[in-house]
């Protein structure tokens, strides 16, 4: 318990009532949910990108079929493999869906 003095004025902290409150009070201020947070990621991620397209300028990369040779080919491919394994997921959760009560009991007992 903190001591009040005389002629200070007592500041009231704000705190949630319950034990949910607090827990979604703790997920809002989670790093990686912070606004700043996510373009300081997006920065980095970007010069990461550049800095990996820019060593095929000092190193010299020998292209097998042609085509792998060509400067930013390892990340142009990286990128659109990723982006055909999630346009593919995405595929596949539409085909395996099931509505909402599949895993229900049955009604007509």
């Amino acid at each position: 318990m903190s001591e009040h003095r005389p002629g200070e004025k007592e500041v009231e902290v704000n705190r949630p009532a319950d034990a949910d409150a607090r827990r979604a009070a703790a997920e809002d201020d989670a790093w990686l949910a912070r606004p700043s947070s996510i373009r300081l990621l997006w920065r980095i991620f970007a010069v990461i990108l550049v800095l990996s397209v820019a060593a095929q300028l000092l190193f010299k990369v020998k292209g097998y079929f042609g085509v792998d040779g060509w400067l930013g080919f390892g990340a142009a491919f990286g990128f659109l493999s990723c982006l055909v394994m999630v346009l593919f997921a995405k595929g596949l959760g539409y085909v395996l869906k099931r509505d909402d009560r599949y895993y229900r009991e049955r009604d007509d007992d």
